[in-house]
């Protein structure tokens, strides 16, 4: 019995550890940042220029989401197939967060392919918007 509260106690303290360093972490960087701006205030620069530039996505966006709903569903297969020796196995936590995930995956593998079509419904609509006013 008392293995049982040991396992339990050392699960939630090291997750609580670990939340704790994840806030220092960003604590810190957001610490630095500012610091930073005040240096450059102080010398004159205009804090506008120290932003790093935003994001741009190399790629269709649809790729992603569609790699990662095959990834995700790969994940629920693991879920429900690799915990099959264990005496739960029936309706155990593993059946439930596969299903969880299941369901995640096929959201974004939809996700994908609707963005798909209608990015490329948008692109034709764009395009031909542009030869209209070539030819006007």
């Amino acid at each position: 019995m008392y293995d049982e509260v040991i396992i339990v106690s050392v699960v939630f303290a090291s997750t609580i550890a670990l939340a704790i360093v994840i806030g220092l972490v960003i604590y810190f960087a957001k610490r630095l940042e500012h610091k930073q701006i005040l240096a450059a205030i102080e010398k004159g620069i205009p804090p506008s220029k120290l932003k790093s530039p935003e994001f741009k996505p190399t790629g269709p966006l649809w790729i992603k989401h569609i790699s990662h709903g095959i990834i995700v569903l790969a994940v629920a297969c693991a879920f429900a197939f690799g915990f099959e020796r264990l005496p739960f196995h029936g309706n155990g936590p593993a059946f439930f967060i596969a299903v969880i995930l299941f369901g995640v995956g096929i959201a974004l593998i939809i996700r994908g392919l609707l963005y798909r079509k209608y990015s490329a419904h948008g692109e034709q609509i764009q395009s031909q918007n542009k030869n209209n006013a070539v030819e006007n």
